[in-house]
């Protein structure tokens, strides 16, 4: 499959001539050949997506709305083309990318919903005669960079709200799924949203430091929201802070899971799977630090890894729980963790990386400690870690113990003790008794610390996508003092 650069609503290709390719992780054959665009191409995109806002900007909320369920209702209509390149180019399962869509297209029904939501309010003023109000109005060209783990929930989140705000989008796509994302554009093409409007373009890898600089330098483009590492988001956001940018991050996670000592047992390890090795573990949400109690420890461990060893691996096309990471990298990296902390005395109770291949069945090591690397990095792949605690201050403090803060769990049958355990966690997001791994369209997600800033969904989303200003109408004849 060849794809182009989607700039006005048309395919094209890059200035420069050059593609790249996306290869199968699993069999190694070309999937997708793809336009690799330049600093040209991006201003190409930009000044497409400038000129759209003329006239998005003005456009009202109920042709907004209904354009968007439009979309909506074109990419619903392509789920089977979304499971097998989503399958191709990035090792995931048929239900993930097919569940992927579903969400997808309940965020652009949330977006498309929200249009007649953007409220300002009207202040009261010291000055007689004065109608002061604050005003939300769309911003202008915003960049939106989506990454490949959640490949259409997220490629669609980048622009969703930020269009139905009024504001125009350039989208940088993934280079690990740019087949992918470029049928996103086609969808909403298809769903008749006016040229310019979301524009998107490919890249090979190498060139993507040209091309994340030229969208953030750009003198069109107002803000940013990024998806993916901490590593790149912190390059992202000194970037963007030199020309007084502001940014969305939703960034890395280390996800812990706490299990308290008046846990259903059952639950918990239900639970626990579901967020550890829901899409291999490669998920910002995924339970990473299952920290347990120990009076209940021992029996976890056991269901656990009973549970773990029952997943079935294989190829994305067979009916399995856990199909290919994105690449051998990944298995390399968890790899290197699992024998470090083996070394140090943990004990790998399910599972094992593969000696070749990308294809890893649900991993569990126990007895893990923080001096083992596993401890503290993210491992963003089929492998999970049980920590034992002695009470309940100390499982908090094992939580708390990352630098990241996106998402969390706690089990527990006292509600009013495991929401007290939920407020001491530092994150973005918790859940008790439910897995570290929820979106819904209109909650506002987001983290703290080096799991990013700003919240999408919902009315933090708007607030996010759109600039709010003091507009006043005054008395032409009042008092002054000079």
């Amino acid at each position: 499959m060849e794809i182009g650069l989607l700039i006005s609503n048309e395919a094209v290709a890059a200035t420069s001539g050059k593609s790249f390719a996306r290869r199968d992780p699993v069999s190694g054959e070309v999937v997708t050949t793809a336009a690799a665009a330049s600093q040209a191409d991006v201003d190409k995109a930009v000044r497409a997506a400038a000129a759209a806002f003329e006239t998005w900007s003005r456009t009202g909320p109920s042709e907004r709305r209904a354009v968007l369920n439009k979309c909506a209702d074109a990419l619903e209509a392509r789920t089977p083309d979304f499971i097998e390149i989503g399958r191709r180019e990035t090792g995931g399962t048929g239900p993930w990318h097919g569940f992927n869509v579903m969400l997808a297209v309940k965020i652009l029904r949330e977006a498309a919903a929200m249009t007649t939501q953007i409220k300002g309010e009207i202040i009261p003023s010291d000055k007689p005669g004065t109608l002061s109000m604050g005003h939300r109005q769309p911003i202008g060209v915003l960049v939106g960079m989506a990454p490949w783990n959640a490949p259409t929930i997220l490629g669609v989140r980048c622009f969703a709200m930020p269009i139905a705000c009024g504001n125009t989008v350039v989208m940088k796509a993934s280079e690990r799924c740019p087949g992918l994302h470029r049928l996103i554009g086609d969808c909403m093409v298809e769903g008749g949203l006016p040229e310019g409007v979301l524009n998107i373009v490919t890249h090979a890898a190498e060139d993507a430091p040209e091309v994340v600089n030229a969208l953030i330098d750009h003198p069109l483009t107002r803000r940013i929201n990024f998806t993916g590492s901490s590593h790149v988001g912190r390059i992202i956001a000194e970037r963007a802070a030199k020309h007084l940018k502001p940014c969305l991050l939703e960034l890395g996670g280390k996800a812990p899971f706490v299990v308290l000592d008046d846990a259903d047992i059952g639950a918990a390890v239900r639970g626990a799977a579901f967020g550890a090795f829901m899409n291999q573990g490669q998920i910002c949400m995924s339970t990473e630090k299952v920290i347990v109690l120990d009076a209940v420890a021992d029996e976890f461990a056991a269901a656990f890894a009973e549970k773990a060893a029952s997943l079935k691996t294989g190829r994305p096309e067979e009916q399995v729980h856990l199909g290919s990471v994105i690449d051998r990298s990944t298995i390399d990296h968890v790899t290197r963790l699992i024998e470090d902390a083996v070394a140090k005395g943990a004990q790998v109770i399910a599972g094992g990386a593969p000696d070749i291949g990308t294809i890893m069945p649900a991993t569990i090591v126990d007895h893990v400690t923080p001096e083992m690397e596993i401890y503290s990095a993210e491992s963003f792949g089929p492998v999970t870690t049980i920590i034992r605690v002695d009470d309940v201050d100390a499982a908090v403090a094992v939580a708390n113990d990352t630098e990241y803060g996106l998402s969390a769990s706690v089990y527990g049958s006292d509600i009013r003790r495991a929401m007290d355990v939920a407020r001491r966690i530092e994150s973005g997001i918790c859940h008790v008794n439910g897995p570290t791994v929820a979106d819904e369209a209109q909650i506002p997600f987001g983290g703290v610390k080096a799991s990013g800033y700003g919240r999408f969904g919902g009315v933090a989303g708007v607030a996010e996508f759109t600039e709010l200003r003091w507009i006043t109408v005054e008395d032409p004849d009042q008092h002054y003092p000079i």
